[in-house]
This record gives structure tokens, sequence and C-alpha cells, in this order.
């Protein structure tokens, strides 16, 4: 397959000035607003997808099928990865009700803030009692400079993976997600993940879904472009279920 050019990795450093507006450029939005249309895959995603397609057959079936891929972006910083918490093990609609709650505390896109709230607000959101000791732990570890989400956006991947799920709670599959949509790499594959599972499993007719280890080891064959063989699955596996096609996962 073709190389990721320089800097695929490094896109989540582009967004607009400010972030002023995060629908527009396809950032998950901190506010439980509606997000607008999500922009085309950038250039260098355009010729990974291209790359996977000619590598396998299947994967260049889904685009036709269901239709052009959502960029979905998330902040780089602790919101974003506040953001993937809030999907832990749970369906993305309750992901998505949750989050929007708990984005409208005050202060709470930010470590000192969330802090700041007690667990009774935190609760109140829909996080549960385990949720709030991670996002906790998330906003203690960023306050205290334990955790640098700034330095690891230019770290290798699995230095910043490994970062980011040694804080307790968190884990791998919260780490990749962020680093998939956060920082935006490339070669990153969660394959923890039951949606990604059941997405390969429908597109290549498996007889049971992969173990995540089963999954890692068939993931190996897409890369470096494993972060958009995740995204390409996530995708048809909602247009095999009829949910919408910039859900977030």
């Amino acid at each position: 397959m073709a190389t990721p050019p320089q800097g695929a990795g490094n896109a989540a450093r582009h967004f607009p000035p400010g972030r002023r507006s995060r629908e527009a450029a396809g950032v998950d939005s901190p506010l439980p607003t509606a997000p607008a249309a999500s922009p085309r895959p950038p250039a260098w995603a355009e010729e990974g997808i291209a790359a996977l397609g000619r590598a396998d057959p299947d994967f260049a079936r889904i685009l036709p099928a269901a239709g052009p891929l959502p960029w979905r972006r998330r902040d780089p910083g602790f919101a974003g990865l506040l953001r993937t918490i809030c999907g832990q093990m749970i369906s993305n609609q309750a992901a998505a009700a949750i989050w929007g709650r708990l984005a409208a505390l005050p202060g709470v896109l930010e470590p000192a803030g969330l802090l700041a709230l007690t667990d009774e607000a935190l609760r109140g959101a829909g996080l549960s009692r385990p949720k709030v000791l991670h996002v906790r732990a998330l906003a203690r570890a960023v306050a205290e400079g334990s955790l640098d989400l700034a330095a690891l956006r230019e770290a290798p991947d699995e230095e910043a993976v490994a970062a980011i799920a040694a804080i307790p709670g968190l884990g791998p599959w919260t780490a990749q997600v962020h680093l998939l949509f956060g920082f935006e790499r490339p070669d990153v594959f969660p394959a923890g993940d039951v949606a990604l599972a059941a997405g390969l499993t429908h597109l290549k007719s498996l007889p049971e879904r992969p173990k995540p280890k089963v999954l890692a080891g068939m993931a190996l064959a897409w890369s470096p472009w494993r972060s958009l063989a995740a995204r390409l699955l996530w995708h048809h596996w909602r247009h095999a279920t009829g949910r919408p096609a910039g859900e977030a996962p």
C-alpha cells in the first residue's frame, strides 16, 4: 500500500484559528447542538481509502453502497477525550445524550472546572459512578501535568496510546479512539471495538465475529491505513443497521 504522506498524523493541528466553528470543521461540538454536515476526508485520507480499496476489494464496495464517508473529528485536547469516555461500553445514542448534558455543565470542558463539580452534578448528567471516577482521574492527570495531551500529539502511536491508557478507567480503546478522531492518526485500530468486529463480519460474511486479538491480526493487512479501515467499517455497519452516517463512535 501507499505510505501516508508526511503530516497525515498531525492533521489535528490544522483546525481553524480558535476553533470558532467546530461543526463546520467536522469537529464534535462541545455543546448539545445538531452538527452540520461533515466535510469530505482530507486528501491524504482519500489516497488511503483508494489504497485500501485496491488492496481489499471488500473495502472498495463500502462507499458505493453506503455513500460518502463523513469525516469526523474531535477536539484533540481534554474535551475530546472526555467525549470519548462518554462513549465507553454504551450505545452511540446514549453516549450522545449524556455528552449533551455533560457538556452543558459550567466549566466541565476544562480540567479545573470538572474537578470543581460535585459527583452529584456529574451523575446527574448521566455518568455512571465508575465513569465519574474516570473523568476525575483524567482531569487530575491533565491538571497536574502527568498527562500532556499537547505533547502526545507529536509522540509515536504506541507511546501516546500507552500514556492515555494508563489513566485509571481509560484503557486502550479510549486511547486509540482519541488518537483516531482527536489526533487524526492514519494507522490506529481499536480492535476491541464491538462495532468494528460486527462491521467486518457483515462485510466479509464471516461465520462469527472475530475476537479482539484476531481482529487486530487481520487489521495488520490494512496498515498503514488502519484508522481509515476503522472509519470505513463503522460507516459500513451504520449503513447496514440503518443508523445515521455521521453518527460518532
